[in-house]
């Protein structure tokens, strides 16, 4: 039997880096607040300052573009993993 190389592919983003991460909840007075919050835990040097806000059409879902200062994937992980688990958020792209 053969064996199985392990993937030794070159990383798809070199570290660390700037990631630009998209934020889609419901529109709410805190949501902004809520997410940069979330990240400084995990970023503290994020800010507000980081934050590109859209309204949808409608009006009734929020969109930020979180530009993030991420120093290894972990962390990029860690990030993702947090936004998607909190109940305000409908998905992290």
């Amino acid at each position: 039997m053969r064996e199985i190389e392990p993937h030794t592919a070159p990383p798809l983003i070199e570290f660390p880096c700037d990631f630009a991460i998209k934020v889609v909840g419901e529109t709410h007075e805190t949501f902004s607040a809520t997410i940069v919050g979330l990240i400084q835990t995990l970023v503290p040097a994020f800010t507000a300052e980081h934050v590109e806000m859209r309204a949808s059409s409608g009006g009734k879902y929020i969109s930020l573009t979180c530009n993030v200062y991420v120093t290894s994937q972990d962390q990029l992980d860690a990030v993702y993993r947090l936004l998607s688990a909190h109940p305000l958020v409908k998905f992290a792209l």
